[in-house]
């Protein structure tokens, strides 16, 4: 998919070792106003929230600390960070999407560099 809009959709996590695919609920920001505001302001979020496009991302006034993975055009994972809140990202040249969840959780779905996702939109919410 090439035009990405705001709502909702599903993060499928391919693990290159040959562990089971994981299935995530996802939140997708892709206009202005959703990039910049992200997960600010909120206590939590189940499953993950995409960023598109998106290179960098920071954790300044967040309240809990997050998993960022960098995502190329292919969907393909380069990188993969725990950030405390009040942190400033480094800028990933080959990121065109991030992914974003809480600490700890990016793990147990297998999201490590190497790794390659599928994300399917599922509905455009308002605003």
């Amino acid at each position: 998919m090439g035009q990405w809009r705001n709502g909702n959709g599903t993060l499928t996590v391919t693990d290159r070792e040959g562990g089971p695919e994981q299935e995530v609920p996802l939140r997708i920001a892709a206009s202005y106003r959703a990039r910049s505001k992200g997960l600010l302001g909120q206590g939590g979020i189940d499953g993950a929230l995409m960023i598109t496009p998106c290179g960098s991302v920071h954790t300044f006034r967040m309240r809990f600390a997050i998993d960022v993975a960098y995502l190329d055009r292919k969907f393909n994972v380069v990188a993969v960070h725990t950030m405390k809140p009040g942190r400033l990202g480094m800028v990933r040249l080959r990121s065109r999407h991030v992914i974003e969840s809480e600490a700890g959780t990016m793990e147990k779905w297998g999201l490590r560099p190497g790794a390659r996702v599928r994300i399917v939109q599922t509905e455009e919410s308002r605003g």
